[in-house]
């Protein structure tokens, strides 16, 4: 019913930048919040950056200063631009939609996931 897709990942050498953008569809009536999150093999995912639909955001300590999250009004698109990446910001980056409600609202809002994409950064 709801599908979450991540696009732009890709390899990049440090001290690049790179915009991951993340979108969400489906039979959606609200959606509280947009996360971007990444794993790394062998580690727990992670939080990167996430933004509610009152515009506030939160950035992991690492990413501070360094990387951006956007999204539009009703939070179904969102934007990570990633600048200074490092070696150590390589990961699967994932997108996940929190507190989605459906037009329907035959289910409690729930948050939906994206499948990943990958970022690599050489040196």
């Amino acid at each position: 019913q709801v599908q979450v897709v991540e696009s732009g990942g890709g390899l990049v050498q440090a001290g690049g930048s790179l915009r991951l953008s993340c979108a969400a569809s489906g039979r959606i009536l609200s959606i509280r919040s947009m996360g971007w999150y990444r794993q790394t093999p062998g580690n727990q995912r992670e939080l990167v950056a996430s933004i509610i639909r009152d515009g506030s955001t939160n950035y992991a300590d690492s990413v501070t200063g360094r990387f951006t999250i956007a999204g539009d009004n009703a939070l179904k698109t969102s934007y990570l631009q990633m600048s200074g990446l490092k070696l150590e910001d390589g990961a699967v980056y994932y997108c996940k939609a929190g507190g989605v409600a459906l037009l329907d609202n035959t289910m409690a809002p729930r948050d939906y996931w994206g499948r990943g994409t990958q970022v690599a950064v050489s040196s």
